[in-house]
This record gives structure tokens, C-alpha cells and sequence, in this order.
């Protein structure tokens, strides 16, 4: 006999989902919107390719052909959800990724492409990544 749930569940899947956290997942889908902008895109990309991993704002306008607002706007949407980190410095805010919430989009993207059962090497290259961003935080 069937149990409720095994009536419930088509047999084309499984019965059991491994879904990601609610909270988690908004929380990773604020940081998605956020990259998911052309020049926030660019501004973290720059600021992650920065030796240490960490920029001055006073050199960001100039490196990204942006006005010093519009530079600000896009700064506080990434620190806003958590992606970017501000950290004051003097006079100036220095800006560095965060890699925990790297290593959770790296880690969530890895999963899903597991799951899904894509090309097992874009996975463990997600998963190095996801390692080499912890990495970094540990040498902050």
C-alpha cells in the first residue's frame, strides 16, 4: 500500500528533495541581483582581482570610467547584500569581496550542477574555487 507522500510524489523524481534553506536562498538571491548588474559585475571583479583582494574607493572612478555617485550607488548595493565588504581606512573605505558568501554561491552553484548531473569538472572547479575563496579569508 502506498503511503500519502508516496502518492503524492510523482515517479518520475525521487521522493526526496534537497532543497536549499529559504533564508539561505534569499539571502544568495539579493547577492545574484546585486552581481547581476554590468558595472557592479565589473567594480567586484576588479576589487577581487586587486592584490589582497581589497581596493580604495579613490582609485575605483578612474579604473571603471564612473562618476564618484554612481560608483557609490553600485558600492552600497554590493555591500548591502553582503557580497562586498567596506571597511574604513582613515580617511578613505577600502572594499574587499567577502568570501563567505562567495564560497555559499560557489557552493550552492556546485550543488545544483551535481544534482542536475552537468559536466563533473565545471563542478570541481566551482568546488576549487569555493576553496580558494576560504583560503583568502583565512590569509585576511
Amino acid at each position: 500500500m502506498l503511503s500519502n507522500v508516496d502518492q503524492l510524489t510523482p515517479s518520475c523524481c525521487p521522493a526526496y528533495v534537497n532543497l536549499l534553506d529559504e533564508a539561505a536562498a534569499t539571502d544568495l538571491a539579493a547577492a545574484l541581483r546585486a552581481m547581476a548588474n554590468p558595472v557592479r559585475l565589473r567594480l567586484l571583479h576588479h576589487i577581487a582581482s586587486n592584490p589582497g583582494t581589497t581596493a580604495c574607493a579613490c582609485h575605483l572612478p578612474d579604473a571603471l570610467g564612473i562618476t564618484q555617485p554612481t560608483l557609490s550607488h553600485h558600492l552600497k548595493q554590493l555591500v548591502d547584500c553582503g557580497v562586498v565588504i567596506r571597511v574604513q581606512q582613515g580617511r578613505w573605505a577600502h572594499y574587499h569581496v567577502s568570501t563567505e558568501v562567495m564560497a555559499r554561491l560557489t557552493e550552492a552553484m556546485a550543488g545544483t550542477l551535481c544534482q542536475w548531473g552537468l559536466d563533473t569538472e565545471l563542478s570541481s572547479q566551482m568546488a576549487r574555487l569555493s576553496e580558494a575563496w576560504e583560503g583568502a579569508e583565512t590569509t585576511r
